[in-house]
């Protein structure tokens, strides 16, 4: 945990005290935010709770329709991630779709599919491949792709050389803005259930709840909250 001053950090916000609360194991866990913007509310949390060793921070939203679940990233901290962010954000989802009982098959989405057309943002998605490919990892994953390519099984004659065209189920967006207009155009257009952002990387478990959220969205995040508390060994590096 970082050192801080627990007297002069608490006085006058709430955020603050409760986040001691759970570093100092008087509570299993937390949920804050709702009446502040995401930012505000994890700015003052990391003032108290670190980072998991050796992970980065980022939004992972669970997407639930028709009997299949999607998980979506990031959603709520990087703006415009790197190669080596993307690599990373996606070895952190795979490891959460497991802990959820899903076998983790990472897409880095894109408006090309496998290099078509080629641009200089396209290449950060390729270049993270290319990390995960050096890196081997042990779970499945492919890219740069479009997301009909990703999820929809019509497309795997086109791409046979791909393990998770059609089937992907972890889609690691280009950036913070186009993760967060997609889940919320899903959420808003059709009969999904949308839960998140969950906020993965950080060393307690801890949610923000973002602004208009629903009974039924703090609800379902304070779930995740205990579920995580219960399942996840944050005292491990």
């Amino acid at each position: 945990m970082l050192e801080w001053d627990c007297d002069r950090l608490v006085r006058n916000d709430r955020v603050i005290w409760a986040s001691c609360m759970v570093a100092c194991q008087d509570a299993d866990a937390m949920i804050t935010g709702n009446t502040r913007r995401y930012s505000s509310s994890l700015e003052k949390i990391i003032k108290v709770v670190d980072p998991r060793p050796g992970e980065i921070m980022f939004g992972l939203n669970l997407v639930v329709n028709r009997g299949k679940t999607i998980f979506i990233c990031d959603t709520s901290v990087i703006e415009y991630p790197d190669a080596k962010q993307l690599a990373e954000m996606a070895k952190s989802a795979a490891r959460v779709a497991k802990l959820f009982g899903f076998d983790p098959k990472v897409a880095f989405l894109s408006h090309s599919t496998f290099g078509e057309p080629a641009t200089d943002r396209t290449k950060r998605l390729s270049d993270a491949v290319e990390i995960l490919k050096s890196d081997k990892v042990d779970f499945k994953f492919d890219g740069e792709m479009q997301p009909d390519v990703a999820l929809e099984e019509m497309y795997k004659e086109l791409y046979p050389f791909s393990e998770i065209v059609g089937n992907s189920n972890v889609l690691i967006m280009p950036s913070q803005h186009s993760a967060a207009i997609s889940y919320k155009m899903i959420k808003s257009m059709s009969r999904a259930k949308v839960i998140g952002p969950l906020l993965i990387g950080l060393g307690l478990p801890i949610e923000i709840a973002p602004l208009r959220s629903s009974t039924s969205d703090i609800l379902n995040l304070a779930s995740i909250a205990a579920y995580s508390a219960d399942v996840i060994d944050y005292k491990k590096n």
